[in-house]
């Protein structure tokens, strides 16, 4: 059974990290890295809360979402979160640079499949690892979502079309159902199983672009309905 997709609202992520609009995003993170440490099932949370965490945390990253509205510079400098990813290391692992509170930069080896609240090992420190949203690619929770430009014409019929993926170029079938949602979901391509969490999927937003053509599958089967027509 697949599981459920939580859409969390602005002002529901807010309240769950006990932010507000007007919060800088030094301030969410912070709020971000307090709330996970009170849930975090490793320290006697509880995991559905600690999902629910995340969840808002990723939802105020959406580049899709209103902005956040910046404090005035008198806002307090807040710590900055112990350490950044991008959606390609959570994925894939790999190599990344880290400065030490005392100067030095050091350089960490992570795993494929890291999440928002999971810790890491870097010499005696012990980080706090936060997935930033990139390239218009965002993870929430165990899954990618990313937002493709399509052609109208596959938002009203579905069809083929080939992508550019976290992943690589895929192709993916539309039909349509996810057309009229605007939303697709590719089964099984989202961060990879680790530890305790499953294999997560990637969802692809579908965005109508006047400038795209019909992919040549879909203006096949239109000028075949045609001709069957006529």
């Amino acid at each position: 059974m697949s599981r459920p997709v939580l859409e969390f609202t602005l002002k529901d992520a807010r309240e769950v990290l006990g932010v507000s609009s007007a919060s800088t995003p030094a301030e969410v993170r912070q709020a971000f890295r307090e709330a996970a440490k009170r849930a975090h099932p490793d320290t006697g949370g509880d995991e559905s809360a600690f999902h629910q965490v995340v969840e808002a945390y990723n939802r105020l990253q959406d580049p899709l979402s209103e902005r956040l509205v910046h404090a005035p510079a008198r806002a307090r400098p807040t710590p900055e979160p112990d350490l950044e990813i991008s959606p390609e290391v959570a994925l894939e692992g790999g190599e990344v640079d880290h400065r030490l509170p005392d100067g030095d930069m050091i350089r960490i080896t992570l795993p494929a499949g890291l999440r928002s609240g999971d810790k890491v090992r870097a010499g005696e420190a012990e980080l706090c690892i936060y997935i930033r949203a990139q390239d218009g690619v965002i993870v929430r929770g165990d899954d990618l979502w990313m937002t493709v430009k399509v052609a109208p014409g596959l938002l009203k019929k579905g069809g083929r079309v080939s992508l550019d993926t976290p992943l690589g170029r895929r192709s993916v079938w539309i039909d349509r159902k996810a057309a009229e949602r605007g939303l697709v979901r590719v089964e099984g391509e989202g961060l990879p199983a680790r530890g305790r969490r499953a294999q997560g999927h990637l969802f692809l937003r579908l965005c109508a672009s006047p400038g795209l053509a019909d992919s040549a599958a879909l203006a096949l089967l239109r000028r075949f309905a045609a001709a069957w027509a006529a």
